[in-house]
């Protein structure tokens, strides 16, 4: 289940680091608030969650620097902590604020899955299978 959670979340947050990038007119009214964000911050948000995203799945796909995972998570909790602060400031949060708040416990729970549960590359005598986990 745990990597199920890191491929499909960092699919997610690859996806919504670009959309920071390229806002398309006509977002639906929950996503209004992308229009707010000053450049600046959609270059800092948008970078932070593409990187993160690949955090999530590159380490683990390739085999190498695995560590990264947990500290992409823990990176991407501390963005949605952020994201939280912003709405709270912009009124918006009654309408983002559950969903700030379960990403932010998701990716705490890959990041102690990942760092301390069952981090990848430390299984020893298991098979090949196993270590896709």
């Amino acid at each position: 289940m745990l990597w199920v959670l890191q491929y499909v979340f960092g699919i997610y947050w690859v996806s919504l680091g670009v959309l920071h990038f390229v806002v398309p007119p006509g977002l639906p009214a929950q996503m209004s608030w992308m229009y707010e964000l000053g450049f600046t911050l959609h270059a800092i948000s948008g970078t932070l969650e593409i990187l993160g995203g690949l955090g999530l799945i590159l380490p683990a796909v390739f085999r190498m620097y695995q560590f990264l995972i947990p500290l992409a998570a823990a990176g991407l909790s501390l963005v949605m902590v952020g994201a939280m602060i912003w709405h709270i400031d912009h009124g918006s949060f009654v309408t983002t604020g559950p969903l700030n708040i379960v990403l932010t416990l998701v990716m705490l729970f890959v990041a102690w899955g990942r760092g301390v549960r069952y981090p990848l590359g430390t299984w020893k005598g298991t098979s090949r299978k196993r270590l896709a986990l």
